[in-house]
């Protein structure tokens, strides 16, 4: 019991790391399914925990900060869609570009707002979303096993934490059991019948990026609001991670989750492995807080088995005449 009792506080906390994980590989999800590849979830993720924190702070309300969070994410995710779809550059390129941006002027912006290096102020209790309980909760706390998983686990955990897990199941059904999803996965691998059956490619790529900057910015309204400011670089290549995540998904939603929370279970178990011993040899504390990134690497690198991206993925469309 006492191993289960540790166990309950890491998977408590995996679920806080894997959120924005999960919310910004969704995103990469339906873009890259279109057919755009999607390298600036990273930026994205940062403008949006920026204008969250920025906002949040001058208005005193979470809620105004996730607004202007999600429209700014939308804002640069159009962006990325002018440039690639209606301009049909070269979506890697403006995928890094947008995460340049994002980068630069959060921190001039900042500056200039609040002339604290780019970080935000903190924000007060009343402009952070907080915990939520569940039904119940207190009553089946003392409930042997169950009732700590429920209680515990499961509860008291903020919106977003829901809302990251309820788009899993929503994602999966709109994406394998609807004509919109359908449509959307075929733009990715053969944009050309999607165009001959007299449906609008554009459409249905700009349709599926402005999804993705709607998921980034809800991931990182989250990050803002977890850490009750905004601060230089805070999404710490959470936009990359979740690229990686997704290709070891094979861009597939279920996998997406399990993917972001082995993840975020690795970040979870960290301060609880610092200082052990392993086989006589102590682990290096930075070595623990590496693994998330190493495994990125891994994967990365291909030893995850083959996973085909969609065919059209990275190919502007030129509509035949």
């Amino acid at each position: 019991m006492e191993f289960f009792h540790i166990l309950i506080p890491i998977l408590d906390s995996t679920l806080r790391y894997a959120t924005p994980l999960l919310l910004a590989c969704l995103a990469g999800l339906y873009s890259e399914r279109a057919g755009i590849v999607d390298i600036g979830l990273e930026g994205k993720m940062l403008g949006a925990a920026f204008l969250t924190g920025g906002v949040a702070f001058v208005t005193g309300s979470i809620w105004l900060g996730l607004l202007a969070g999600v429209a700014g994410s939308m804002a640069l995710s159009m962006l990325h869609g002018v440039a690639s779809i209606t301009f049909r550059g070269d979506q890697l390129i403006s995928g890094v570009a947008i995460n340049f941006l994002a980068a630069g002027l959060s921190i001039v912006i900042g500056s200039a707002w609040f002339g604290l290096g780019g970080r935000t102020p903190s924000l007060p209790s009343s402009a952070r979303f907080h915990d939520i309980t569940l039904p119940f909760a207190d009553s089946v706390a003392n409930v042997p096993i169950l009732g700590p998983i429920y209680s515990d686990l499961l509860s008291g955990h903020t919106i977003l934490v829901y809302v990251a897990l309820i788009a899993v199941p929503v994602t999966w059904f709109v994406l394998f059991r609807t004509r919109f999803g359908l449509r959307l996965r075929a733009a990715g691998e053969n944009p050309a019948a999607v165009d001959t059956a007299g449906v609008s490619v554009v459409k249905l790529r700009y349709s599926a990026i402005i999804i993705a900057g709607v998921l980034c910015g809800l991931a990182g309204v989250y990050l803002a609001s977890f850490a009750a400011n905004f601060v230089k670089d805070m999404t710490a290549g959470r936009g990359y991670i979740a690229l990686a995540a997704l290709i070891f998904a094979k861009w597939r939603p279920w996998q997406a989750m399990g993917t972001c929370i082995l993840f975020g279970f690795l970040a979870a178990a960290a301060p609880y492995l610092e200082n052990k011993s392993f086989m006589g040899f102590e682990v290096p504390s930075q070595f623990i807080d590496a693994l998330p990134y190493l495994l990125t690497v891994i994967i990365l690198a291909g030893f995850v088995g083959k996973a085909i991206p969609p065919r059209a993925g990275g190919q502007p469309y030129v509509k035949e005449k």
